[in-house]
């Protein structure tokens, strides 16, 4: 039963006890004159009508609250609106990394476009396809689902919603479908450059990475790509790199073990460390910005010196992915017309140097600079072989 529709039996209740309590009064109502029982009539009728139109208005504003908890408004129906729902892999949109990123990307589609978008953040992997659901049976035009463990949820729907469009982050398809996009990255180059740039400002010859789960292939192609880019830039370093030994549910929101992974690490000579693991990462980059600039730390996938301020005492760039402008880019190009499908290939990168600049010797930077457009080219193998 309706919220609105239990409000209702409830009046109807009330004004029968009422009925009969006026039934069981005094006689001394039915001695009143015949005009004071006329006036009494027809005040009684107004008051019947004000309660009328009090409980109409009652009822508006149960359906209206009812609809705002549902998160449903009828407006996605409407040709003219677009709207784009976004489902996370298992964390927060505020993860200050890969699902804020791709957040990002939908709240900019709302500036430009003036889209309809909201977002649900998945508690727990059997909840992939309820969280889809539900922005399908509120009729959103896009929606976007963010990491390489959404991907079956994913196909599941769109194959059954032929008319909604798919954005799959971190989701490499195998076979082209007609209303699905793959937005996929080259981790590996821009694991590369970082592991590039380790190997140039390492004094100790001993850098290290503190990695997501090897379940997901973006992960290990970051790891990879790292380890390629030191051995490129400084054969003789070592490098120490621990992936978390949890599932999917876990690897990624684990911060004090990327803390305790970090320090062990530093415990052991590393004195630059890549953090790649969403908030497992970050704990890491906050651990070694304990450190007071005796070790440096890298970012990955946004340049966190923006998204993890604490960090920014060790934090010498990020390895981007360009997720924002990715999922941006394909939804325009759906709305007019041109819908990809497929493998949609976003661009990967350094971010700034920020307050590092004056610190990392120019050398080194001309170096990376010179390497970046060989790598992102393909002309530098990373080694990573997928």
């Amino acid at each position: 039963m309706s919220k609105s529709l239990a409000k209702f039996l409830a009046l109807l209740a009330a004004g029968a006890l009422l009925l009969a309590a006026c039934g069981s009064g005094d006689t001394e109502t039915e001695d009143a004159s015949d005009d004071e029982s006329t006036e009494a009539s027809d005040e009684s009728s107004e008051e019947s009508d004000e309660d009328h139109s009090d409980d109409d208005a009652m009822e508006d504003d149960a359906m209206e609250d009812d609809a705002m908890e549902d998160g449903t408004d009828g407006a996605c129906a409407d040709e003219e609106v677009l709207c784009v729902g976004l489902v996370t892999d298992v964390g927060k949109v505020d993860d200050k990394s890969f699902n804020q990123s791709a957040w990002a990307g939908v709240q900019q589609l709302e500036a430009d476009m003036g889209a309809k978008v909201d977002f649900i953040e998945t508690q727990d992997s059997t909840d992939y396809a309820t969280n889809i659901g539900s922005f399908l049976d509120q009729d959103y035009d896009v929606v976007v689902t963010v990491g390489f463990a959404l991907g079956e949820a994913t196909l599941a729907a769109a194959a059954e919603n032929p008319d909604t469009y798919f954005v799959g982050v971190d989701q490499f398809q195998g076979e082209e479908v007609a209303n699905v996009a793959g937005l996929i990255f080259p981790e590996d180059q821009a694991g590369f450059l970082a592991g590039a740039l380790a190997g140039l400002v390492t004094e100790t010859d001993v850098v290290a990475q503190v990695l997501g789960t090897d379940l997901v292939p973006p992960v290990v192609a970051f790891k990879e790509g790292f380890e390629g880019g030191v051995a490129y830039s400084n054969p003789d370093a070592e490098v120490i790199s621990t992936y978390h030994p949890g599932g999917l549910d876990v690897a990624f929101g684990d911060p004090d073990w990327g803390a305790s992974t970090a320090r062990q690490a530093i415990d052991n000579n590393a004195d630059v460390i890549f953090g790649a693991g969403g908030s497992t990462g970050n704990g890491a980059l906050a651990e070694v910005a304990k450190e007071g600039g005796d070790a440096f730390c890298i970012g990955v996938d946004t340049d966190q010196w923006e998204t993890v301020p604490e960090a920014q005492p060790c934090l010498i760039t990020s390895a981007m992915k360009l997720i924002t402008p990715g999922v941006v880019d394909i939804v325009a190009a759906q709305q007019a017309g041109d819908a990809p499908t497929g493998n949609y290939v976003g661009d990967v990168g350094l971010a700034d140097y920020h307050d590092f600049g004056d610190v990392i010797d120019a050398d080194v930077q001309a170096q990376i600079a010179e390497l970046t457009p060989q790598v992102l080219a393909g002309d530098v193998p990373t080694g990573y072989a997928p």
